[in-house]
C-alpha cells in the first residue's frame, strides 16, 4: 500500500477505536455513530484498490466486538432497569462466544446462530430513555423486545451478510440503480436520479410515521428529550461510591471472574487478526495474569484512598501502570524462555491500549453497578438523579 492508503486505513481504524468512547456519555449518538462507521468503512476502503481487504471480515468483527464491549460496560454505568440489563448481559456474552467460535473455526454459520442482537437491544433501550423512564422496561418488555429484534431484524441481516455474503452497497448499485458495483457514486446517482428521489421521499414518510406513532399513539412522555446519559446520584460518585461498595469488596469474586472472561475472549479475537503466535490458551493465561496484577494495583490505590478525578486521568494513569505490567511480564517471559516469538512492539502497545480501556471502564462501571445493588439492598439511596453532576 502507498502512503495515501496507509493514511486512510489509520484514520478509519483510529476513528473506530476512539468513537466508541462517547457511548457511556452519549449512548444513542455513540452507538449509532459506531454503527454507521461500521457500515461504511468497507466502502471507504474500496475506493482505494491498493488496500488489501482479504482480512476485512476478521478486522470488522474484532472492532465490532470492541465498541460493543464498551456499550456493554456502559449499561453497567447507566441502565437502571435490572430486567433490561440482565437481558443485555446475556445477549452480549452470547454474541461474544459466537464471534470467538467464528474466529477459531471461520464457519460463517456461527454468526447466524449467534446474532448480534445486543446492539439493537441497546439502541431500543436508549431510544426509550430519550422520552420515557427506563422503569417502564420490565422483564416481559425486555424479553419480547429482544425476541422481536432477534427474529425479525438480526437473523435476516446476519443471513444477508454472512451466509449469502451480499454487500448492501453492491446491491444498491446493481439492483436499484442498475449500474456496475465498481461505478462511482456520482455516476451511480446520475444514471438513475429518480431512485435517490424515491429513497428520500420514503425516508421522509418513515420519519413522519414514526413521529406520529411516538406523539399520538405512544404513552405520554415522562420527561424532555434526553440524549446524554442520565447523571449519577451522589452515592455513585467519587469517594462516596467506593465507601458504598467497600463492605461488598472482595478480590476473588464474580467481578474478577467476569473481567477475566470478558478481556480474555476479546483478546483472543484480536489475537487472531494480529497473528499473535503464542496460542489462544497463552493469550487467556497472559490476560488472566494481567487482570489479576491490575486488580491488585487498583485495589491498593483504592485502599490508600486514591480516587481518580476523571475517567481520562484514570485511563492515562492506568496506561502507564499497565505498560509497566506488560514490560515486566515480557522480561519474565524472556528470562524463563517461555515464548520463542514474542509479539512485536506495535502489537504489544495496541493490547496495552485495548486492555487499559476495557479494564478501567469495567472497574469503574462495575463498581457503580455493585453500588446500585448495595443501595437497593439497604433500602436507601436514589437509583438515579437528574440534578447531580456527571461522573
Amino acid at each position: 500500500m502507498g502512503t495515501t492508503e496507509w493514511i486512510v486505513v489509520v484514520l478509519v481504524v483510529v476513528a473506530r477505536l476512539l468513537l466508541p468512547l462517547t457511548i457511556p456519555y452519549f449512548p444513542l449518538f455513540g452507538i449509532v455513530s459506531c454503527l454507521i462507521l461500521d457500515a461504511i468503512d468497507q466502502s471507504i476502503f474500496q475506493q482505494f484498490p491498493k488496500i488489501d481487504l482479504d482480512g476485512y471480515q476478521s478486522y470488522d468483527k474484532a472492532l465490532d466486538v470492541y465498541y460493543l464491549a464498551i456499550a456493554y460496560l456502559a449499561t453497567m454505568r447507566n441502565w437502571t432497569s435490572r430486567p433490561a440489563f440482565r437481558v443485555s448481559r446475556f445477549l452480549w456474552y452470547y454474541r461474544l462466544v459466537g464471534v470467538v467460535a467464528f474466529e477459531l473455526t471461520q464457519v460463517r454459520a456461527l454468526l447466524l446462530i449467534f446474532p448480534n442482537t445486543f446492539e439493537y437491544f441497546f439502541i431500543f433501550y436508549e431510544a426509550v430513555r430519550v422520552r420515557w423512564s427506563p422503569a417502564r422496561i420490565g422483564t416481559w418488555t425486555a424479553v419480547i423486545a429482544a425476541a422481536l429484534i432477534w427474529i425479525f431484524i438480526k437473523l435476516p441481516q446476519e443471513w444477508w451478510i454472512h451466509i449469502a455474503q451480499l454487500d448492501m452497497t453492491d446491491f444498491i448499485k446493481e439492483s436499484l440503480f442498475g449500474v456496475s458495483k465498481d461505478s462511482s457514486w456520482a455516476d451511480t446517482i446520475s444514471a438513475n436520479p429518480m431512485v435517490l428521489v424515491a429513497a428520500v421521499v420514503a425516508l421522509a414518510l418513515l420519519i413522519l410515521v414514526v413521529w406520529w406513532i411516538i406523539t399520538r399513539k405512544a404513552p405520554p412522555r415522562d420527561h424532555g428529550l434526553r440524549f446524554r446519559a442520565d447523571p449519577l446520584p451522589p452515592q455513585l460518585q467519587g469517594p462516596e461510591l467506593y465507601r458504598t461498595v467497600r463492605a461488598d469488596a472482595r478480590f476473588f469474586g464474580w467481578p474478577l471472574v467476569e473481567k477475566v472472561a470478558l478481556l480474555g475472549l476479546v483478546s483472543v479475537i484480536f489475537a487472531q487478526i494480529l497473528d499473535v503466535r503464542f496460542g489462544n490458551l497463552g493469550v487467556l493465561v497472559a490476560v488472566a495474569i494481567f487482570v489479576a496484577i491490575n486488580a491488585l494495583v487498583s485495589q491498593w490505590l483504592a485502599h490508600r484512598g486514591r480516587a481518580w478525578t476523571s475517567v481520562a486521568i484514570e485511563l492515562g494513569g492506568m496506561a502507564l501502570v499497565n505498560l509497566a505490567i506488560v514490560l515486566m511480564l515480557q522480561v519474565l517471559e524472556r528470562v524463563l524462555n517461555i515464548i520463542d516469538n514474542p509479539a512485536p512492539t506495535g502489537t504489544t502497545l495496541f493490547f496495552v491500549f485495548l486492555l487499559t480501556v476495557l479494564t478501567v471502564l469495567f472497574d469503574r462501571y462495575r463498581t457503580i453497578l455493585t453500588a446500585r445493588g448495595v443501595l437497593q439492598r439497604a433500602g436507601g439511596g436514589s437509583m438515579t438523579s437528574q440534578d447531580s453532576p456527571q461522573q
